[in-house]
């Protein structure tokens, strides 16, 4: 049975509220119904689909969220085992621009062999979002990445075992 598409993933944060105020500016998803869990937590939506959960982490982490989800990971910065969570997107233009207007620091890349211009950021918690959007929206807008894949020369690095 293959995968279909990635179905939410769990932020644990310090605070709730910057993050979900960071969420709902920078990147636009809106606050939407939330499962009563017995613990604070806030789900955040892209049209009608939950894509992301936010809760509290470390110390603040409830025994009640610790138990239902069998919480081990007590992270509240980086991006620990995951590098990244990245999203398919469009308005590649009104994005840079709302960056810009916040203040959010991104590098932009682009895979011509794909047709993906994409966008990198940071969260409030150090977590590494990436946007994707349709390399014809950039040439459309006149927008060109400082760095392309086909740039990259890959060296073959020899397995340490």
């Amino acid at each position: 049975m293959p995968l279909h598409y990635l179905e939410h993933y769990l932020l644990q944060t310090s605070d709730i509220a910057k993050t979900i105020d960071w969420y709902e500016h920078v990147l636009q998803l809106r606050r939407g119904p939330t499962p009563d869990f017995g613990f604070p937590v806030q789900w955040m939506y892209i049209g009608e689909k939950d894509v992301l959960h936010i809760t509290h982490g470390g110390a603040k982490a409830s025994d009640n969220r610790k138990a239902y989800l069998g919480q081990q990971s007590q992270a509240l910065s980086g991006t620990g085992v995951i590098d990244h969570v990245a999203f398919r997107c469009s308005g590649l233009a009104d994005m840079l621009d709302n960056l810009r207007r916040a203040g959010v620091e991104f590098k932009e890349r682009q895979v011509n062999d794909q047709g993906v211009y994409q966008v990198f950021l940071f969260d409030p918690n150090g977590v590494k979002v990436e946007l994707n959007f349709p390399v014809e929206e950039a040439r459309a807008a006149g927008v060109t990445a400082p760095v392309s894949a086909k740039h990259f020369e890959y060296q073959h690095v020899e397995d340490e075992r």
